[in-house]
């Protein structure tokens, strides 16, 4: 931060001090610091953090600087050593903070991923009544809903910035006969329909008309779960919204062609946490046993995160690094270390042993640095147990550095790999076969260039991480997306050996 700067923005300080009518000194104990730094920060002599700036603005009750976007500047190629813990599921968190509203009771999540989807879901919460807290620096979240939930309140700019909120129609359907949820958002990865969704909820008597910017949800008590409930998509949140539905739906439900992924595993254990009997865990049928009510105070940990410790392998990949990623949740992980382990992929690991939920099998693993080849088939992404469709995306970073022609092939969204053709700019040899396809030519030699980061959470983070093996500085512009997903990537590979700064125009 320039002198001319700090004392501008030292004059907007003051001038909103007084403005407030405060003292150097009673601004100091807002801020829990010294009257004398105030007067440093007003003098324009104190160097201010983003955050500290932020805590300014809130104490004052103004914008003292008008920030935009954030932008990583990346300094490469990066050699990483050392050892990173992997955080708990992001997409396990999310439903797990849907699935709260189905409890009376208090709900104490252990180690819940802080990104930007969380606080976004947190917001909606507490926008409908529901009392939430951070208790302590490990993450722990606590949640109080109040005895009645208020729909009509909805923070509809929260809501529009994930997706997530949809799985709010599974518990929200036995808490009224008629509400209203805005379009979901999140990820722009092409037309992603509602209608497996309904295709789940029908059954429960949920019907939903997309009226302007909403969807019109009315609930008719008379019908119920007739037989069981066939999903025309094996989907991660069109199984948790059936899974939520049936929770409160007292009898047994039976849910086939059901996803078994990692965060429909976590949701699962929660509801047998709640008293609800769930059957079948792992395997693509359910059976529910429902409760009419539910009210006690529950307290779980949701595992490791797959797709993180994903994207830390190929981190470790590309920059030819050795380091020990602790915690990884390797039963979501076998297809995607049997397919690198082809690609000629070095690495050991120690015994399993068991996550804090109590089942998931977890290992540390060392990366050793590797040559690898193109491998002989395409690689394509399955539903759970095969290769997760989150993770396709870090094998295009993954191939760009091995010898030989990969293909990817992304059916699942119509859009995604266009965006791995970013890692052309960077110097990779990506070609787009048709939206669904792409062509990889290694290995290549990256070089540093500027970015403006993709709008899909995984693509992103794939060009953050060929800019750690690019020779020279690369700059990722407007990172918002990346923070969506992931907890402080950047503050954590640094931790490992990159250099990655965060900074933000005025």
């Amino acid at each position: 931060m320039s002198i001319d700067y700090k004392s501008r923005i030292g004059t907007l300080i003051r001038d909103a001090r007084m403005h407030r009518g405060l003292t150097q000194s009673q601004l100091a104990d807002l801020l829990s610091t010294s009257q004398s730094a105030i007067n440093r920060m007003e003098k324009g002599h104190q160097n201010l953090s983003l955050e500290m700036l932020a805590r300014v603005g809130e104490a004052l009750d103004s914008e003292i600087v008008e920030l935009g976007p954030t932008h990583l500047r990346v300094q490469g190629p990066t050699t990483l050593t050392g050892a990173i813990d992997v955080k708990t599921s992001k997409n396990a968190g999310v439903a797990l903070l849907c699935a709260s509203l189905l409890n009376r009771g208090r709900t104490t999540l252990r180690k819940v991923a802080r990104i930007e989807e969380v606080n976004r879901l947190l917001e909606v919460l507490n926008s409908l009544g529901v009392k939430t807290r951070w208790l302590n620096s490990d993450n722990d979240l606590e949640i109080v809903p109040p005895k009645d939930l208020d729909l009509s309140q909805i923070d509809e700019t929260a809501a529009r910035r994930t997706r997530s909120v949809i799985m709010f129609l599974g518990p929200l359907l036995h808490r009224a006969e008629s509400f209203d949820l805005p379009y979901a958002g999140g990820c722009n990865l092409g037309t992603r329909t509602v209608e497996p969704h309904m295709t789940a909820l029908r059954p429960f008597g949920l019907e939903v008309k997309a009226t302007d910017g909403s969807y019109h949800a009315q609930v008719n008590r008379a019908i119920e779960p007739e037989r069981p409930i066939v999903l025309t998509e094996r989907g991660d949140t069109v199984t948790e919204n059936a899974l939520m539905a049936a929770a409160l739906h007292p009898g047994t439900t039976v849910i086939r062609n059901a996803s078994s992924n990692y965060m429909v595993q976590d949701l699962c254990f929660y509801l047998q946490k709640l008293g609800v009997g769930v059957e079948g865990i792992g395997t693509t049928t359910l059976r529910i046993t429902g409760v009419a009510s539910i009210d006690v105070d529950v307290d779980y940990a949701p595992s490791e995160d797959p797709i993180e410790a994903m994207s830390l392998l190929a981190a470790a990949i590309v920059t030819k690094s050795e380091i020990t990623i602790q915690r990884v949740p390797i039963e979501f992980l076998e297809i995607e270390l049997a397919v690198l382990e082809e690609m000629g992929f070095q690495y050991s690991r120690t015994e399993e042993y068991v996550a804090r939920n109590g089942h998931t099998r977890l290992v540390d693993l060392t990366t050793k640095p590797s040559q690898l080849r193109a491998p002989l088939d395409k690689i394509h992404p399955m539903p759970f147990p095969g290769l997760n469709i989150d993770n396709l995306p870090f094998f295009a970073v993954i191939a760009a550095v091995a010898e030989g022609q990969t293909f990817l092939h992304d059916w699942v969204y119509e859009n995604r790999a266009i965006y791995l053709t970013e890692l052309t700019k960077l110097g990779g040899q990506v070609k787009l076969l048709d939206p669904h396809r792409v062509m990889i030519e290694g290995p290549t030699s990256f070089s540093g260039a500027e970015l403006v980061c993709p709008p899909a959470l995984r693509p992103a983070v794939v060009i953050l991480l060929a800019m750690l093996a690019s020779k020279g500085t690369s700059v990722l512009r407007s990172t918002y997306v990346i923070h969506r997903g992931y907890e402080d990537l950047a503050e954590r590979l640094n931790l490992l050996g990159a250099t990655i700064e965060t900074f933000r125009d005025f």
